[in-house]
């Protein structure tokens, strides 16, 4: 896959926005909103403020038409009815088609989202599919209020390619459906199992005992073992004890 610009795949975002009223194509007020997170800018009032203060050249660099940046509000609105799950998934398009190698090893881990606590309300919590051999973030997603991180995980991975790759995650996602995804997309996984699932951990303990008990038998019984241990002579063997088996 050769390399996308980041214009390209921004480009590719469905537009929720009705025609009627709309002023600023979504490829630019999105082009700001990156561009502004580039700058340091944390808030949508401070990317607000950002594009005001380049003015023209800016907003024709970006690709308003009318030479003007959207306003605060402007900007509110629009990235509320954005499609998240599609947001990330051109985003992790745009990530992949960078990459001088394509990662064989995909961690899923869970984390909350530095400076997003506000006082009582607790911090986003986000769910990353991590590519260790290139150092970077393949996917991400929002962990909600009304799924969990497994559920979260199973969306994640639907954004991502996952045949002959291996994916490796901790108790929290050694779940049997995201197995069962991992494997039908053409992929293997490696699940830690914990004590929060007691019988699952119980299972795979006896599965090894059986393993070990059977390869233990299937030595003791093979051919060679036999015959190794055959020192008596039997039907037409010589008389010094060689058989001739």
């Amino acid at each position: 896959m050769s390399a996308l610009t980041l214009v390209d795949v921004l480009a590719d975002i469905p537009d929720p926005r009705g025609f009627h009223g709309r002023i600023h194509p979504l490829s630019a007020v999105l082009g700001l909103v990156a561009l502004g997170l580039l700058m340091g800018r944390k808030s949508l009032a401070g990317i607000a403020r950002f594009g005001r203060h380049y003015g023209h050249p800016l907003a024709h660099a970006l690709g308003f038409r009318r030479g003007k940046t959207p306003s605060l509000s402007t900007l509110s609105r629009t990235l509320r009815r954005l499609d998240a799950e599609a947001l990330e998934g051109v985003f992790a398009r745009w990530i992949r088609s960078r990459l001088d190698t394509d990662p064989e090893l995909i961690s899923l881990d869970g984390k909350t989202l530095r400076g997003s606590r506000d006082g009582d309300i607790p911090g986003q919590h986000l769910v990353a599919a991590y590519a260790p051999a290139v150092q970077a973030v393949l996917a991400q997603i929002r962990v909600d209020a009304k799924t969990n991180e497994h559920k979260a995980a199973l969306q994640l991975l639907g954004l991502l390619p996952l045949k002959n790759k291996v994916v490796i995650g901790d108790a929290m996602f050694c779940q049997r459906d995201l197995a069962e995804q991992v494997i039908t997309a053409g992929g293997d996984y490696v699940m830690f199992a914990k004590d929060n699932q007691p019988g699952l951990e119980t299972d795979i303990k006896a599965g090894f005992g059986f393993e070990a008990a059977a390869r233990s038998t299937a030595a003791a019984a093979s051919p060679s073992e036999q015959r190794f241990a055959c020192t008596a002579s039997g039907p037409g063997g010589d008389h010094d004890g060689q058989s001739t088996w």
